[in-house]
């Protein structure tokens, strides 16, 4: 089993890297770091190139995700993934067979949420597994 843990250097995802770190600890089991890549708009150079730069910035913020890990003496596996952040979530918590898939907020209203789509939202509905929504504290807004 693993630990699946949505991350792109947020506020909320921050506090869900330690949340997760915890977690992956208290059951002995590794943290699959994942960022779901897939950029919008139509194809043609100009979503190649947008493509391309959200791609690095995933790597970027994963390859902090693993620093803090290793600090921790957590185990980590990590994606970062062609796919929509919560499809990109779904996926390797099934890949991976993860006990639970952790996420930050951003505070974001549950009208707003339905609204615009957030990640949290749709794993709450989507997901077969458990899913945990990490809130933005105070001194995060």
């Amino acid at each position: 089993m693993s630990v699946v843990l949505g991350y792109d250097e947020s506020p909320g995802a921050e506090r869900a890297l330690h949340v997760a770190l915890e977690v992956a600890t208290a059951f002995g089991e590794p943290l699959v770091l994942v960022y779901g890549a897939a950029a919008p708009g139509p194809v043609g150079e100009e979503y190649r190139a947008h493509h391309l730069a959200v791609i690095q910035a995933g790597r970027s913020a994963l390859a902090h995700a693993v620093e803090e890990a290793d600090a921790a003496g957590v185990p980590t596996a990590v994606e970062v993934a062609d796919e929509k952040p919560a499809q990109a979530l779904l996926d390797a918590a099934e890949r991976h067979n993860a006990r639970v898939i952790i996420v930050g907020s951003w505070g974001d209203s549950p009208m707003r949420g339905a609204l615009l789509g957030s990640t949290p939202h749709k794993l709450l509905h989507l997901s077969p597994i458990p899913v945990l929504c990490v809130p933005t504290g105070p001194e995060d807004a």
